[in-house]
């Protein structure tokens, strides 16, 4: 075999190995993206589009809900790279400063992604359908003790709501309670999913959660939905300073071809 023939079988016997090697690496060579924080955001846009966000950009997301303000704290922190949240991030600094004690640093950005609408749920056999926000408010902080007050049947008022470091909690007592208290003997819960269950077992129950929650599979026939103004709040990625490059990417996807993936 002559030399020039032997170097090119060579060359080509490199560059066969070279490309397996590169195949095997690939793995090796994908990005996480840590995500903690809001669960509307979690099971609203992350979960939904996850699978197909890795197909398009090799990120694989590390999602983990607690909550909107203990989101923020982890950021702070450094145990994430992101935070979601589910309300303006004034108010996230504010839930975390409550829960914590500790002041954020002015270097968070807010990275809106899209928007939500939170929906008043009662239990199906509730005759009440529409409600206003002084009635959702009486309902609410107990100035309004039986649903016969409120157009339903004669039965005491059972109050359902989220955890208190739950963005949803925190922009319908806002928007809704006009920042008073829930009353004494309200059902805190510390998911979205345990709030739908109670709301619908008990026939006297009310509650407030993503529209989005009420969506998935199963939740729509557990309860009723009841008109009411507008509750809507922003969904969000915060982070601290500018985002990462593979945060960004994140952002990209679902601002752009992922937000088919965002669930109603």
């Amino acid at each position: 075999m002559g030399k020039n023939t032997y170097g090119k079988m060579c060359l080509k016997i490199a560059a066969v190995f070279g490309a397996v090697a590169l195949l095997g690496a690939a793995p090796c060579m994908a990005e996480t993206v840590k995500l903690h924080g809001s669960t509307t955001v979690q099971k609203r846009v992350m979960e939904p589009g996850k699978d197909a966000l890795k197909k398009a950009t090799g990120i694989d997301l590390e999602l983990v809900g607690n909550g909107t303000g203990n989101g923020l704290e982890d950021l702070v922190n450094g145990k994430c790279d992101a935070s979601m949240a589910s309300e303006e991030l004034a108010d996230a600094v504010d839930s975390m400063k409550k829960a914590t004690g500790k002041d954020a640093p002015a270097s968070l950005k807010p990275n809106v992604i899209t928007s939500d609408v939170i929906k008043v749920i009662i239990h199906p056999s509730n005759p009440v359908t529409k409600l206003s926000k002084e009635q959702l408010k009486g309902l609410h902080t107990g100035a309004v003790e039986n649903w016969k007050d409120a157009g339903g049947a004669d039965s005491p008022v059972i109050v359902v709501t989220s955890h208190l470091g739950s963005a949803t909690r925190k922009v319908f007592q806002k928007v809704i309670m006009d920042n008073e208290k829930y009353v004494d003997g309200a059902i805190e819960v510390k998911t979205t999913r345990e709030e739908i269950d109670n709301v619908g077992q008990l026939p006297e129950a009310i509650g407030a959660v993503s529209m989005g929650f009420i969506n998935l599979p199963g939740n729509k026939e557990k309860v009723k939905i009841v008109e009411t103004q507008e509750i809507s709040r922003p969904l969000m990625l915060i982070t601290n300073g500018e985002p990462s490059p593979k945060v960004k990417k994140v952002l990209d996807f679902f601002t752009g071809e992922g937000k088919k993936y965002i669930k109603d």
